[in-house]
This record gives structure tokens, sequence and C-alpha cells, in this order.
């Protein structure tokens, strides 16, 4: 006997019992108030959407001539009697009602019949193409409605669906145990019940324990508690809600697109594989319990495709969030037990990549660069993460064999760095690729161009694939290209998934100084030059981190045929930058070129054939002038002003724009960057919620903006101190200066 009831075949009755299957019973309603409340929040996203799908399917049906009918019912339908009455559209009979076309001589009730199913499978097949778009320049009270509506769920994030998940889960198992366990609640009640329907009560107890103990190690009722307070949190106002969606419009159309059956195209969304490895992909369930963030569906496909064939490229075009996919890859494997992965990337990406895994997942990233890496390697080894490493590092390090660690997944980014088999980088690579079960490589270039460049990347990952590869492949055409490669190859493109209107995707680039560049910016700081400080990152060009990064996103656009627009408050770096880029770059344009020239500029570029890179002082690029030729924006250093950034990007990002818009900041870590960033975050948040949509604010946008004054004289205040510190710092410890190191 225990204290408050009795065990009997491991599993105890009367108090205990009651305790327990009393917070059974509150974990159930917890998990049935999650259920709840999430289908509120869909049924009112529904709500929504539905008329206005509707209409959009009115406005197709009326286009197409009631004679289509006839294609529906091959040919079995006669409509003559029915356009001569004045049912010249689609539309218009599938508007009208039975009774309506009976009324028409010559018109039965079979011709009726047939006529208004003919007109409602035309009208399926219309609503699962059509896409609602959301005009932000136009809102509506339907399309508010509908954004407000999508707020909660876009608000509550990636955990809603890791809560809906675990609710039903905890509703389908405890709802049938409770039921069974009910006689254990009291010994007395136990001692007169049947020997076979105890037995199933202290069954179903014991099993109860177990998913409540499965429940609290997941931390499910945290979680089911705090996304039933998100879905039921409503927006602050219709602003608050469409700024939200201005600022994460992709989070938006990739719920939109669920929640209507729209998308991309399976096919392409699916890289056009071939059926048996697409349905191979499909068959395998992501884990997303380490993850932080929600994936379009193209997104948990391409992850899923890493994982299930274990070694590839994933080669989609920029934009489309390569990195985030190799994280819930990583994600997937961690859930599974996996505690090692190892990232080599470029140096001017490693701070990218960190602050990616730490935002997107719960995994734990460790830069394993400069002067301690070897002892950031050793702490990785010890207790496992992410380790980021650079190309130029990672033959530094000890191999996977040497080290004892064999990597859940080596991941390795633009990965055409390691196209030649014979550098020290590519046999750094190798080394840990040969040692790994599951190696992927990301690169933004479309490899049906490169051939050859295909060829030796896939002869390190599946190398008796290499063999049958061939140019002729290339030649074929894209589909062509990936069908045959397809066991180690996935590539999607804009136009393929990004079905609605396109999204501004802002990346924060940073990047680490150079020694030359820290020795000029701290020179800046020591005058208290605050203009200086904001450009020292281009002063030495030869070993600039920004300049570098530029470069790199330039050619990854070259790769593509995408139109670049790079904008500087400083016509000093616009000319670093023509400089770097060489021949075939317009501009740049500034507030000296007459109005007439700098449209001649803008013109040429619009009209150039694929790729090509515009120059552009914000000042002059951001006021009047239309781009909306350029998909990447590049701005060269962070504003002062957020108008001027917002009204620089808005060039590209406007009404005439068919593409994603890729929007690059280049930043410097520990600088005036970040200090300007830290000090505007707060300010471009209130210029977001109330400023933009002020018709005082679009003709005063100073009115918005920090004083450029006093945030000068805060910043360069604020940075001699830091520098004073941190020398102070080095010279007691002895250590090498920031910046030096591989």
């Amino acid at each position: 006997m225990t204290e408050g009831g009795s065990t009997e075949g491991g599993a105890t009755t009367g108090r205990a019992a009651r305790e327990l299957l009393a917070r059974a019973e509150g974990l159930l309603g917890a998990a049935r108030g999650v259920l709840a409340d999430h289908g509120r929040a869909v049924d009112a996203v529904r709500a929504a959407l539905d008329p206005l799908l509707d209409a959009l399917v009115r406005d197709e049906l009326s286009a197409i001539p009631a004679s289509r009918l006839k294609d529906v019912t091959e040919g079995r339908l006669r409509i003559g009697a029915v356009e001569q009455a004045g049912f010249t559209t689609v539309g218009q009979v599938h508007g009208a009602n039975r009774y309506e076309l009976r009324q028409i001589p010559g018109v039965g009730a079979q011709t009726a019949d047939q006529a208004l199913a003919a007109a409602g499978q035309i009208a399926h097949a219309v609503r699962d193409t059509v896409t609602v778009r959301i005009a932000v320049e136009s809102p509506d009270d339907a399309t508010t409605a509908l954004v407000t509506a999508l707020y909660r769920l876009v608000e509550a994030g990636p955990d809603v669906r890791r809560a809906v998940d675990g609710a039903r889960g905890v509703t389908e198992r405890l709802d049938p145990l409770l039921a069974a366990a009910a006689p254990a609640r009291g010994r007395l009640r136990m001692l007169f019940t049947r020997r076979p329907v105890r037995a199933q009560a202290l069954a179903a107890v014991a099993a109860a324990r177990a998913v409540m103990a499965d429940a609290a190690e997941r931390e499910l009722p945290l979680l089911f508690g705090q996304v039933s307070v998100d879905l039921l949190r409503d927006p602050d106002s219709a602003v608050a809600a469409w700024v939200d969606f201005e600022v994460r419009s992709a989070e938006y159309y990739s719920l939109l697109a669920e929640m209507s059956g729209t998308g991309p195209d399976r096919d392409a969304a699916e890289g056009f594989l071939p059926s048996g490895i697409a349905d191979r992909v499909r068959g395998l369930r992501l884990d997303d319990a380490r993850l932080r963030v929600s994936l379009r569906g193209y997104q948990s496909f391409g992850a899923r495709f890493a994982l299930a064939q274990k070694r590839v490229i994933l080669g989609d075009e920029m934009g489309l969030g390569k990195t985030v996919q190799a994280i819930a890859a990583l994600a997937h494997l961690a859930a599974r037990g996996e505690t090692h992965f190892l990232v080599v990337c470029p140096a001017s990406v490693l701070i990218n990549w960190t602050r990616e895994v730490r935002a997107r997942s719960t995994l734990r990233a460790l830069p394993v660069h400069g002067p301690e890496r070897q002892g950031a390697f050793a702490e990785w080894r010890e207790a496992g993460g992410v380790a980021l490493t650079t190309f130029d590092a990672l033959h530094t390090l000890p191999l996977a064999g040497d080290c004892g660690i064999r990597p859940g997944m080596l991941v390795v980014d633009e990965a055409h760095y390691v196209k030649n088999p014979a550098t020290r980088r590519s046999r750094a690579v190798s080394g840990w690729s040969q040692r790994t079960e599951r190696v992927l490589f990301l690169t933004g270039t479309p490899m049906e161009n490169r051939v050859e460049e295909f060829r030796s990347l896939v002869r390190q990952l599946q190398p008796e694939l290499a063999p049958s590869i061939s140019t002729g492949h290339g030649a074929a055409g894209s589909q062509a290209f990936r069908r045959a490669v397809a066991p180690a190859y996935l590539r999607r493109n804009q136009q393929d998934v990004l079905t609605e209107l396109p999204a501004l995707v802002q990346v924060d680039e940073w990047e680490e100084f150079s020694a030359a560049d820290l020795l000029a910016y701290r020179e800046a700081v020591g005058t208290g030059q605050f203009m200086r400080m904001r450009r020292a990152a281009y002063a030495c060009p030869a070993t600039s981190a920004k300049l570098n990064r530029l470069r790199e996103l330039v050619a990854e656009a070259a790769g593509n045929g995408l139109k670049v627009v790079v904008f500087s408050y400083f016509r000093e770096v616009l000319e670093t930058v023509r400089q770097a880029l060489g021949e075939g770059v317009f501009g740049p344009l500034s507030g000296r070129l007459p109005a007439a020239r700098r449209q001649e500029l803008i013109d040429g570029f619009t009209a150039a054939d694929g790729h090509a890179v515009l120059l552009s002082q914000i000042q002059a690029g951001g006021i009047g002038l239309n781009m909306q030729a350029a998909s990447v924006v590049i701005l060269c250093e962070p504003q002062i002003k957020p108008t001027m950034e917002h009204q620089a990007v808005a060039r590209a990002h406007r009404m005439g724009q068919i593409r994603t818009v890729q929007v690059h900041r280049l930043l410097a870590a520990d600088s005036v960057d970040q200090r300007l960033l830290d000090i505007l975050a707060r300010k471009e948040r209130l210029f977001d919620a109330y400023a933009r949509r002020s018709d005082v604010a679009e003709t005063t946008p100073d009115a918005v903006d920090v004083s450029d004054g006093s945030l000068a004289r805060r910043i360069v205040e604020e940075e001699q101190q830091r520098l004073a510190a941190g020398a102070k710092a080095e010279a007691d410890a002895g250590s090498p200066a920031p910046g030096a190191g591989v």
C-alpha cells in the first residue's frame, strides 16, 4: 500500500491516480483549447479570403466564352440557345440557376443541368489557379480584413504548427485513456470493478503517465499556453497589421498560399525531379521541433531532399532561402539525436551564418575562425553544436577521422569555391566530406551553364553519377538538365515558386573589418570624423571586406541574369565600387547630373539584356526615379535617415516589379554601423507604424528622422570610448588586434 492508494501492476490508484488524471485532464483541456483557438484563427482567415477568391473567380469566368462549356462535355452540350438568350460567358452561366436556364426556349432540364455542371467544373479549375494579391498601395476593407486575420497566425510564429501537431497527438492519446482510467480514480470503485476492466484502467493510468512525461519533456504545457495567447492577440490597429505585412510579407504570402490551396506548380516547387525521387522526398517527415521559423512548401521540400538523398547540391536561385533550408536539415538531424555539424563558407558570410543559425533554430552556433579557432574547435568537439568555419581556416583544423568526430551533416556554402579539386581549400573540404555521410553543397549559380564545374562537384558527392553527366544535358535546357542529374541536384527559380506579388527580402550582410579596414576606422574614430568612420570600410579596396562581399553578390546576380542597383551616400565609395566591378557599369547617378541625363542612364540600364549594374548616390536615386528593372539592391552602408533607405528601395520595389526584390545592406560588425542601427531601431519602428502612412511624412520626411549632428556626436563619443577600452584590454592581455588571423 502506498500513501493515498494501492499499487497493482505498477500503476497507482486512489489519490495519486486522481491527481495524475486531473493533470492529464488539464493538459487535454489545454490541447483542445489550442485546437479550438487555431480553428477560429483559420476560420477567420477563410472568412476573409473566400470573398476575395470568389471575386477573382468571377472576373476570370467573365472573360471565358460560354462556348468553352462544350469542351468540358466533349461536345455533347448544345449551348446555342443559352448563348442566344444572352448567357455569353461562363461566368453568366455559373451565376444563373436551374430555373433561369429552363425558362430559355429550347433548353430542357438535362441541358440546364449539364451547363451548370460544366460551368461549375470550370469555376473549380479557375479557383485552383487564381492568387490573391495584397495591394499595399491601395488597401481596402476586404484586404484589410484578410491581413488582420492573417496577422494572428503570422504573429504566433512557427510554434503554431508544433503546438497544433502536439495538441492533436495529446488529444488522440489522452481522450481514450482518460475514459478507460476512470475506475482508477477511487479504491472503492476499483474493488467493485470486474478484473478485466480493472486491469484496463491500471494500464490506462500507466499510459497516461507516460503521455504526461512525454509532454513535459517536450514542454507542451508551456507551448500550449503561449500559443493560445498568441492566437487570441489582435493587432493594435489595422495600420499595425499592414506595417507588419510590409515587414514580413513573405510569411503572410506563404500562409496565404497554404490556406487558399494555391501556390507554385508542384513539379516546379520540386525542381522537376523524377517521380521516384520526389516520392521518396515527400515521404520523409521533417522534424521541426528545433526550428524557430516557418518554412515555405518548397523550402521544406529542399531540406527533405538534402536529408533523403544525403549527398547533394542545393542550387536554388538567390533569394529563395538556401541557408534556412540547410538549417532546417540540421535541426531535423539534431531533433533525431545528432550532436555535431560543420558549416564551411567564405569569410564574408561567416557572421551571417552565425546569426541565422541562432535566430532560425535552437542549435548552438560556434564560430571556428581567427586566432582562437583551435580552442573553439576543441570546444565544439567536446560540446557539439554547429561549427562555422571558413575555407581558408578549414585546412588548419584536424580532419574528421583525426579528431574522432563525424558530423551529422557537412554544409558547404558557395560550393563553387571548391570546383577545382587541386586547390588547398578543395582538398580540405574533401577530407571532411569523405568521412561524413550527409553533405550539402549550396550554390546560387545555375549549374546547367557550368556542366564541367558541376561534374567536379558531383565527383565529391556521388562519384558514380559524374561519368553520366555530359555537356549535352546542359544544352538541352534547364529542365532536361535537372532531370538528368536529379539524384544529386535540386534547383528552383523565383518565377517558379514565388507566385505571389513580389516580396521584399531584406538581408543584413555583416562583415568583419580586415586589418587595413580596422586601421582606417581607428584613425577616423581618433580624429572624431563621423563621415570618415562611415566610409572607412572602403578605404583600402584591395582588402575591403565589404567590397569583397559586394563583388560576390554582384557575381551571383550575374550568374542568374539579375539586374543590380548599388546605393551609397558617398560618391567616393561609388567610385571605388565602379573600379572594383570594372567595365559595363552604369552611373554613378548623382545630384550633380541633370535629370535628363539621370533618366538616360536608367533607361540604358533597363534596356540592357540580362545582368547589369547601376550605381547611384542614395540621395539622387531615391527620389523621382523608377528602377524596377532591378531585383537586387545593395546598400553600401546604413543611412542616418530611415526615410532615405525606404525611398531608395522603393525605386525598385514598386508596381511593375515582377520579381522578388532582394535588399542587401552591407554592415561592419563592432563599428559605426552597429551603433547607428542600435540607435535608429526604435526610431524606425515608430516611423513604420505612424509616419509612412502620414501625408505630412511624405512631404516632410525629415520630421521623423533624428538630428544628424546629435547622432554623429553620440556615435563618435561611444566609439572613442569603446576602442579606448578595447585597446587597454588588449594591452593588459597581450592579445593580437581584432581582425588578425585566418
